[in-house]
């Protein structure tokens, strides 16, 4: 059964809890348990992402996991198929690109997802002017599509996308793609606040938020917390245990912090 991405993590975050959405590459070996374990450590909802071979938000420590997969012969029905039998009870969000979704049809990979019990998608190629199509196939399915919003994003533009995003509005942290930094991007703070200025949808900074300090740091402006490459890193070094543990570092220190 789907759960809803938008009214669990209103819930979640009007109870006074920061969200923590951790990332993780489907396909890579060992990615189903590191979903378990991440979120037995706290995670309200997981991104999962399916790979592609050309894949322009990512850095080279998602890349790596992505081609590990297709390497391994990972499609995504072979993703998909898995994703019902993990047996959690928090909502699960597919990354991927527009080029799958146009293979397969809008409605054909919306129904897709919803068969998958996949409450949201997030497609950060597809922008807001050319997304009708996908957005109305998705609303139909059931499956909220998740828009981002970038740190050059003018002030007329944050509006729209916050009134077509469902789920939560992805603050996108800073220039470039995803991958570890030692310093959070004062952009990542700056646009999450012009963002909770105007919506009350729920709002999630990612990339380049890439520690436990680092999430408590846009926390205390940001609903929460998306965090891809420092948590991939850790299913490619140590496997699901490592995610597992460092999922409750993240959660740890939120719930301290807030």
């Amino acid at each position: 059964m789907n759960i809803g991405v938008e009214e669990y993590l209103r819930r979640q975050r009007d109870a006074g809890r920061k969200l923590l959405v951790p990332y993780l590459t489907g396909g890579y070996p060992g990615w189903q348990d590191a979903v378990r374990a991440a979120v037995a450590a706290g995670a309200d909802a997981v991104e999962i992402g399916i790979p592609f071979s050309d894949p322009v938000m990512d850095g080279p420590v998602i890349q790596e996991a992505s081609q590990v997969a297709l390497n391994a012969g990972i499609t995504p029905p072979a993703i998909l198929d898995e994703l019902p039998g993990l047996d959690i009870e928090v909502p699960i969000i597919t990354m991927t690109y527009y080029n799958l979704v146009h293979h397969d049809g809008e409605h054909r990979f919306a129904d897709r997802l919803a068969r998958a019990n996949v409450s949201g998608c997030i497609l950060p190629d597809l922008p807001l002017e050319e997304a009708g199509p996908w957005c109305e196939a998705a609303d139909a399915a059931g499956v909220e599509t998740i828009l981002l919003a970038a740190p050059t994003a003018p002030d007329e533009r944050l509006p729209r996308i916050t009134a077509r995003t469902r789920g939560f509005v992805y603050s996108v942290g800073l220039l470039g793609v995803t991958g570890e930094r030692e310093a959070l991007a004062a952009t990542a703070t700056e646009l999450a606040g012009r963002l909770k200025a105007i919506t009350d949808v729920p709002v999630l900074v990612g990339v380049g938020v890439s520690n436990a300090a680092q999430a408590v740091e846009v926390c205390r402006v940001a609903d929460g917390v998306v965090q891809g490459a420092s948590v991939v890193r850790r299913l490619i070094e140590g496997g699901a245990d490592a995610v597992g543990e460092y999922v409750a570092e993240v959660r740890t220190a939120l719930d301290t912090a807030f």
